[in-house]
């Protein structure tokens, strides 16, 4: 069967997984396989059988490597002893304290555990606290436990600190050597209104190229990004911190940043009126959006105004108004930077790049950390316009480092799978988008499918569902182009501060302008190329060089670290949400069926925009079966159908603060009936399209009475037996499994310019480049 290396995942239900580290499937592990392992341990697995499905399970044969990080948890005294339950339930056991080892701990308190004694098969794993967080509901330990959760580096190391303090506190002379002066140039930042760093500026004009009326006409779009590769320096301690970290973790009212304060809201951030490093990318756009040429070339700025985009937007819809007559100076600024924008959209149109309108949150917290409203993010010009000009600098710089033939990361995101491509058009169709696919899907596709929807009461949902099927992005020295965005090259420039592929690409630039080559040098925290879920490596068939595999070594170790900043900042959102709607128990909700699962629906409140469970328990008294082709439950009796855009009433039953589950139930005992007929549940399949909320209701009253009826007569015909009534699966259940539950309701489930002047010597105009 074979013997293979990898990586334990566990599953909050006790079973688990072992990851091989060759990217084959993962391998199931039983429950008593789970009892000598934790999640996250090394393992050597033989493959033992394959069920039905041709999937493995496997029996440890070696643990290779324990879990060495703490493990937070709550404190507990239980039956005479000490034991601290996991926070994170893929565990699956609790962790023996011996009582001189609480370190004073009270009952109830989160705290870390450093383990002294593995687990094996007879025995429970026993540690030691190692550090006291606090109570449970102290203000911000969300974000403490999820920073030790996830593993999230968050204390910079001794010799990073003080190689920030020692940096200057503004620009000396040295620096700005080999630069172009633009700090005349009315060069803005424009972000969020609680955004602290600013690592990108932005400034257009018209051009004009030649004379009469042949003569080129556009605009020139400068991109100014913070130079942070001017002070972090590769081997340095600066540089060190930031590779372990890759990325800043943003968390309501909190951020972790990848640099330290004095670089990140200091030296690097682009704040108004003061004099600052960049690397200038500097593009030709002609009328129709296309760069007909770009330069880079490092530079010093000066940011003449930091601007919101509540801000902009507001310029943008009346130059007369108040926010305009404030910034006069800069308003026809903005107004050829909408220009550009515009232009930039139309040959966003012709290469047929996806643009998805899904709903984001954001969470609005007290100044005690409590949920006050869930917001939506909502998308204006001014944030479209920044895209879009962040977008174009990112695809010269890709371009440009393509040309050059230099190694480097670039940002690749991969279309549909085949299976992900069979299941999307099931789902399409059973929708009832008639739209179909290629078995090569482009992105035009895609997006006319997007577009073929819009104004659908669930094009969110199919928005979404679209937006799932795709590969996710991810960090790679191999070329593979961007299919959501559908350009052949694309990588990230435009972020340094914040992303550390973005400082290894501006590195590679400055040593490509410099006539030189910028080797990446291997590191003690450097990880092996991380493999694709499920899949394999999107190599070449040729072997790497060394340096290539270390540059493909850098991209899985940003990629990890870019998953485990999302993981960790859904799972402080999740936690508030929870916390939120623990207040609220007992009180309805309309919402939207979001997805469907085989053990229950997943709905989404209307107005709260938080997610939350309704088990198929709690459906009516009916069997449900789960059409997985169609992604949908439908009642064996009545025919009602539950599948993604059903509108359903509901009542928040249950909250599980540590499991972060919100469960619903469906209202019932006449409230179901009134919303039927209002047409805000779902309908029973076979009726007309033009039958009356009237005549549904009839069919489920005569569907009930039928029901009633042959369970009457199959009782009497059979004296003394009765139906066996299929168990109920819980959430936990692996898909597919469940087909029918108990028809009874349970109360909740178990889961839940400056001015225009022509360049002058100091300002080079950009010189064409090839665009093949």
């Amino acid at each position: 069967m074979g013997e293979y290396e990898g990586r334990v995942e566990g599953h909050r239900d006790g079973h688990g997984f072992v990851v091989p580290d060759n990217g084959d499937a993962a391998i199931y592990l039983a429950p008593q396989e789970m009892r000598s392992v934790l999640h996250k341990d090394r393992v050597r697995v033989r493959v033992l059988r394959y069920d039905r499905k041709g999937r493995p399970e496997g029996r440890v044969l070696d643990i290779i490597e324990r879990r060495k990080t703490p493990i937070i948890g709550r404190l507990l005294h239980e039956g005479g002893q000490w034991l601290v339950a996991p926070e994170d339930s893929r565990y699956g056991q609790d962790i023996l304290i011996p009582k001189n080892a609480t370190a004073q701990a009270a009952v109830g308190q989160v705290v870390s555990v450093e383990l002294t004694e593995p687990p094996s098969l007879h025995s429970q794993p026993v540690g030691r606290v190692a550090e006291v967080l606090g109570e449970i509901d102290d203000s911000g330990m969300e974000i403490e436990i999820a920073v030790r959760k996830y593993e999230v580096p968050h204390l910079f190391s001794p010799e990073t600190l003080a190689q920030a303090a020692a940096l200057p506190e503004k620009l000396r002379a040295v620096d700005r050597k080999q630069r172009v002066d633009l700090t005349d140039v009315a060069l803005v930042t424009i972000d969020g209104e609680d955004a602290r760093d600013f690592d990108d500026a932005v400034y257009a004009e018209p051009y004009k190229r030649g004379r009469g009326k042949t003569a080129f006409e556009g605009w020139r779009l400068l991109v100014a990004i913070a130079d942070v590769s001017h002070y972090v320096k590769p081997g340095e301690p600066l540089d060190e911190d930031a590779y372990e970290r890759a990325t800043s973790v943003y968390f309501p009212r909190r951020v972790i940043p990848m640099l330290p304060e004095k670089l990140s809201n200091g030296l690097c951030s682009l704040n108004p009126q003061v004099e600052r490093l960049s690397m200038v990318c500097d593009m030709l756009v002609d009328t129709q959006g296309r760069i007909e040429a770009y330069q880079f070339y490092p530079a010093v700025i000066c940011s003449h105004a930091r601007l919101t985009y509540t801000e902009v937007t507001a310029v943008l819809a009346n130059t007369r108004g108040p926010e305009a007559h404030a910034r006069a100076d800069l308003v026809p600024h903005l107004l050829h930077l909408h220009e550009v924008y515009r232009a930039l959209l139309k040959q966003r149109a012709l290469r047929g790049a996806v643009d998805f309108e899904t709903t984001e949150t954001q969470i609005v917290c007290d100044e005690a950390g409590r949920i006050e409203k869930i917001v939506p993010r909502t998308r204006n010009e001014a944030h479209r316009l920044i895209e879009e000009a962040m977008l174009a600098a990112n695809v010269c710089a890709a371009e440009f480092i393509a040309q050059a033939e230099h190694p480097s990361l670039y940002r690749v995101h991969e279309g549909p799978t085949p299976e992900k491509r069979v299941a999307l058009q099931a789902m399409l169709r059973s929708l009832g988008v008639s739209a179909s696919l290629s078995d090569d899907p482009t992105p035009g596709e895609i997006q006319a499918i997007a577009q073929a929807v819009q104004g659908r009461p669930d094009a969110t949902q199919i928005h979404t569902l679209l937006l799932r099927s795709m590969q996710q992005a991810i960090y790679t020295v191999h070329n593979s182009g961007h299919f959501g965005l559908a350009y052949p090259a694309y990588t990230h420039f435009t972020s340094p501060i914040r992303r550390y592929p973005d400082l290894l690409v501006h590195r590679v630039i400055k040593a490509t302008l410099a006539g030189k080559r910028y080797h990446l040098a291997a590191s003690a925290k450097t990880r092996k190329p991380e493999l694709r879920k499920g899949g394999k490596l999107g190599r070449p068939a040729k072997p790497m060089t060394q340096e290539m595999e270390l540059w493909e070594a850098a991209g899985g170790h940003c990629s990890a670290n870019e998953r485990r900043a999302d993981e960790a900042s859904k799972d402080v959102e999740a936690w508030l949400k929870c916390r939120y709607m623990r207040e609220h128990l007992g009180e309805e909700y309309s919402g939207t069926v979001s997805s469907v699962a085989s053990f229950g629906l997943f709905i989404t409140l209307d107005g709260l925009y938080v997610e939350g469970l309704v088990h198929i328990t709690e459906l009516g008294g009916e069997y449900y079966r789960y059409d997985e082709a169609r992604g949908e439950l439908r009642g064996e009796r009545t025919g009602i159908r539950y599948a993604v855009g059903a509108r359903v009433r509901v009542q928040v039953s249950r909250v599980d603060l540590d499991g972060r589950k919100i469960d619903f139930r469906m209202v019932r005992e006449g409230e179901a009936e009134r919303l039927l007929a209002r047409g805000e549940r779902a309908r029973p399949a076979g009726l007309p399209a033009g039958a009356s909320a009237e005549e549904a209701l009839a069919a489920v009253r005569e569907a009930d009475r039928q029901h009633k009826r042959a369970a009457k007569v199959a009782k009497s015909s059979r004296p003394g037996k009765s139906t066996p009534l299929a168990a109920s699966a819980g959430p936990g259940a692996r898909p597919g499994k469940l087909e029918r539950t108990l028809p009874v309701a349970l109360a909740g489930s178990a889961e839940a310019p400056r001015r225009s002047r022509k360049p002058g010597p100091q300002r080079p105009a950009p010189k064409p480049r090839s665009r093949r």
